[in-house]
């Protein structure tokens, strides 16, 4: 970032909620774009980050992310008008061109370490296997260790301690066939502390989706809440937390598929971003009450039937949509 960036961007923290600095050309905020999450004040899902010569604006939450230039012109036509003054005096050509000659660094190359899984399958252990076929899941697609904590960091350094080491089935995330990244499936169902899911990324670069490489993007393509989810969907990827970036799809036909929670304030903000876009999105039919893929497919639905009965885009999605929400 040049320092006029910097600049407008602390003069803009004067303004944004939950503004901090994380590290050198990083900054975080809450996003003013979609305000965010509304049942979580605390949450902070938008970011200032460099590209290249320029600096952009990303919001994991609603998924808007724009040059730095653009964001102003969005949030305070004054500070624009302002911003946009000094950087051609300070001998920029347009709104986020340098004119004068980049500077190139070259820097020895460094190459990533290629992460295997070296653990037992889930269906070698009996509380794994018997929970995943209770669920109509194959243990053989997933893996099993009796401490994750411990498995881990013996990859990423990741935990600061070991006290509440527990055994989970390993979910693994795989993209252009390397291994980017895990979830962690908490197998202690009587410990209501437990967190449920626990989601590693080994390539922090890449995308916190799972599935991507089973996919055909000529056709379309579904993304779903969950890995679980996902095995039940044809060509379906899975997004493992709320920050997943689908751009890697870019070219695709998308078919944004949510649980079943009309009384869920978030999911309801989420199909409704989806569907004020004009994408592609399910809605749910009245007749159906379970609440993900998994308990419709116990239910004895056919989901990937009810889905494609169920997808829509536009007025009829808005239309669909207000029908189903309940909040």
């Amino acid at each position: 970032m040049d320092f006029i960036d910097v600049k407008y961007i602390n003069l803009l923290s004067l303004k944004l909620q939950k503004f901090k600095k994380v590290k050198h050309n990083l900054f975080n905020c809450r996003c003013p774009i979609c305000g965010d999450s509304k049942k979580n004040l605390s949450k902070a899902r938008g970011y200032f980050y460099q590209v290249k010569n320029n600096t952009n604006f990303k919001c994991h939450n609603c998924g808007v992310n724009i040059s730095l230039t653009n964001f102003l012109k969005k949030v305070d036509q004054p500070l624009f008008d302002q911003y946009t003054m000094e950087k051609f005096k300070e001998g920029f050509t347009g709104i986020s061109t340098v004119r004068k000659d980049p500077e190139f660094k070259f820097e020895k190359p460094v190459f990533k370490k290629s992460v295997k899984i070296d653990l037992p399958k889930a269906s070698s252990n009996p509380d794994a296997r018997g929970y995943l076929e209770s669920r109509k899941l194959n243990p053989d697609k997933f893996y099993y260790t009796d401490k994750f904590k411990t498995w881990v960091n013996s990859i990423k350094p990741t935990f600061d301690g070991f006290k509440y080491d527990e055994p989970r089935i390993i979910i693994p995330l795989v993209y252009k066939k390397k291994l980017i990244g895990i979830q962690g499936r908490s197998l202690d169902f009587s410990n209501p502390k437990s967190i449920k899911y626990i989601t590693v990324m080994f390539d922090e670069e890449a995308p916190k989706i799972y599935g991507l490489d089973g996919i055909d993007k000529k056709l379309p393509v579904y993304v779903v809440e969950g890995p679980f989810d996902s095995t039940f969907i044809n060509n379906s990827v899975a997004l493992c937390g709320s920050d997943g970036d689908v751009c890697c799809l870019e070219g695709s036909s998308i078919v944004f598929v949510y649980d079943n929670e009309p009384r869920n304030r978030e999911i309801v903000d989420r199909i409704g971003k989806c569907v004020d876009r004009g994408e592609s999105v399910v809605i749910w039919p009245r007749g159906i009450d379970k609440k993900d893929i998994n308990d419709m497919m116990l239910a004895g639905h056919d989901p990937m039937s009810v889905i494609k009965s169920n997808t829509y885009s536009g007025l009829q999605a808005k239309i669909k949509f207000n029908e189903w929400k309940r909040v």
